[in-house]
């Protein structure tokens, strides 16, 4: 017969439990949740067997930390070595996550379960845990859980200020949200105001300058070489200042009232307001990856590092990806459609979809390329390459984003000496490519990066006092 025991973890501490008639009960599984609401009837069906409580609330944020990641605390290892049955052929051990099951068989040979009837007995014992536990009440229990949770919580989301790429995140994302905005608000100025002075749309291409020239005009009818140097200060260029003066005396466009002049210029004044706004968003971004990622700054950008990392979610996660997985980065909708066509007919028998062959047989079909490049596309490499040499430029920068992103990760002093060293490799395979001299061997860049970087540290940097 097979002893049945369950191992439940509570912010008070470990409690191991006997369940009775393990057989019976695991063919009456609908009764079993039915007793659940019951604590006489629940009784019946588990016993206490042991409580471990935890010394302090640093023992038990060290032990939910080891539980969370799967690890077997020294604490728990104490419990089971001691109270578990003798005979672990016979015993089986009911828990709640496969992770620490599998970390309790390794050490202790002790088999583990987290399917049938377990996760109802679990769930029993977290609504009765107070009433199974002698001197444990309601309210003590509820509040261990509250101090654990805000203990965990807090462990969780210790990071340094100064290098923290959830700020990168948001503002990447608002620079893209602005840079649509902008976009949409000053076509409607230009639609707006276009009525009034049409011919000012021909002559200032620029969204943001277009906008402070319709606030600076107003009325075209009141505009006089009086305002000519003004709008040289404006638009930066005397010719074209004189054109909108010749143009808006000569004008086409409709008379307009004051109170639509005002709309239009208050509105004008908004996208002047947000394109400058875009302006000081872009610098505290460059700043911000000069100070968490300087090295990936330096060899794409800080607006492709920073999509790239916002892409991933994170500079470790962004750490973690093979070089091929950052190439195509961004182009996931391309790659699925590409995989899509590799549901083929093959004999009369349908191919799986992530079949190699299948893959193959597509792309030799229908004469199709998978997708080169994703969010690199947007760096000044892939556009300088030549057409035949851009899948191998962007295979090869990827790679060195990869590098990038992991010094950025796992160094303790943040450099931008690697990035730079990264960049003069991907310029020197552009040259290879064009020219055919041959680029130095990553060996003895590596070599002249750290040789720089380590003469670039300051003394408390490397732990020295001054």
């Amino acid at each position: 017969m097979v002893l049945l025991h369950i191992l439940f973890e509570h912010a008070a501490g470990y409690a191991l439990f006997a369940v009775k008639e393990v057989e019976e009960i695991g063919m009456l599984l609908p009764q079993v949740e039915e007793s659940l609401q019951n604590i006489g009837k629940f009784n019946t069906i588990v016993k206490l067997v042991a409580f471990s409580p935890f010394k302090s609330a640093q023992s038990a944020l060290e032990n939910v930390n080891a539980i969370s990641e799967g690890v077997l605390h020294e604490d728990l290892k104490l419990l089971l070595e001691t109270h578990m049955p003798a005979k672990k052929k016979k015993a089986l051990l009911g828990v709640s996550d496969g992770k620490i099951g599998a970390a309790i068989f390794e050490e202790l040979n002790i088999k583990c379960d987290t399917t049938g009837v377990v996760p109802e007995i679990i769930r029993g014992i977290r609504l009765h845990f107070h009433s199974l536990v002698k001197g444990l009440t309601a309210q003590s229990a509820s509040k261990a859980q509250l101090g654990l949770g805000h203990s965990y919580s807090r462990a969780k989301v210790k990071f340094n200020v100064n290098r923290v790429d959830n700020m990168i995140i948001q503002s990447i994302s608002l620079l893209d949200q602005l840079d649509k905005d902008i976009n949409t608000f000053s076509m409607r100025v230009r639609e707006w105001y276009g009525y009034h002075f049409p011919e000012l749309i021909k002559i200032v291409a620029d969204n943001y300058t277009y906008c402070r020239m319709a606030k600076f005009i107003g009325n075209r009818k009141e505009l006089s070489e009086e305002k000519l140097e003004d709008m040289e200060e404006i638009i930066m260029d005397s010719a074209k200042a004189q054109d909108i003066l010749d143009a808006s005396r000569s004008s086409m466009g409709m008379d307009i009232s004051p109170i639509d002049l005002i709309n239009i210029e208050s509105f004008s004044s908004r996208v002047i307001s947000l394109s400058e706004y875009r302006k000081g968003l872009q610098e505290y971004l460059r700043s911000k990856m000069t100070q968490v990622a300087p090295s990936l700054s330096a060899l794409i950008g800080e607006v492709v590092g920073a999509r790239l990392i916002s892409h991933a979610g994170s500079l470790t996660n962004l750490a973690k990806y093979p070089a091929s997985t950052v190439q195509i980065l961004g182009a996931e909708k391309a790659l699925f459609r590409y995989n899509c066509r590799a549901l083929v007919v093959m004999a009369g028998d349908w191919v799986p979809v992530f079949d190699t062959l299948a893959l193959v047989a597509v792309a030799l079909k229908t004469r199709g390329n998978t997708p080169k490049y994703g969010l690199i596309f947007h760096s000044t490499f892939i556009g300088r390459a030549a057409a035949k040499n851009k899948g191998r430029i962007s295979r090869y920068l990827a790679n060195k984003c990869t590098i990038a992103s992991r010094i950025d990760c796992f160094s303790e002093i943040p450099t931008s000496v690697y990035g730079d060293k990264l960049r003069e490799q991907v310029e020197e395979r552009l040259a290879f490519y064009e020219t055919g001299e041959a680029p130095r061997k990553n060996l003895d860049v590596m070599k002249e990066a750290q040789a720089e970087s380590f003469r670039c540290w300051r003394p408390d940097q490397l732990g020295f006092k001054k």
